[in-house]
């Protein structure tokens, strides 16, 4: 039997929030660290999570494919030769 939305709200809810307040402290000590004059805000990396939460943020179904898909690497024919790798 599937459960209904709010079932899963209410087993998901404090893992969730959990979630949410780790993001915001690591968010945090990057600022921190940013003032004093560490700055990564033209790093790529950091892009690539503020694309992140703007999927997470975005509606409808396929958020978890589409930010696996946003940190991932293009396929290549290539990828056993590339991370050294014998094909059997």
């Amino acid at each position: 039997m599937s459960m209904t939305a709010n079932q899963i709200l209410d087993r998901e809810y404090l893992e969730l929030r959990a979630k949410i307040l780790e993001l915001a402290a690591s968010f945090d000590r990057l600022d921190r660290a940013a003032e004093g004059g560490d700055s990564v805000a033209s790093d790529d990396r950091m892009t690539k999570l503020a694309e992140g939460i703007k999927i997470l943020q975005s509606s409808g179904q396929g958020r978890a494919e589409r930010v696996q898909m946003l940190f991932s690497l293009p396929y290549s024919d290539t990828w056993r030769t590339d991370f050294r790798l014998n094909s059997k």
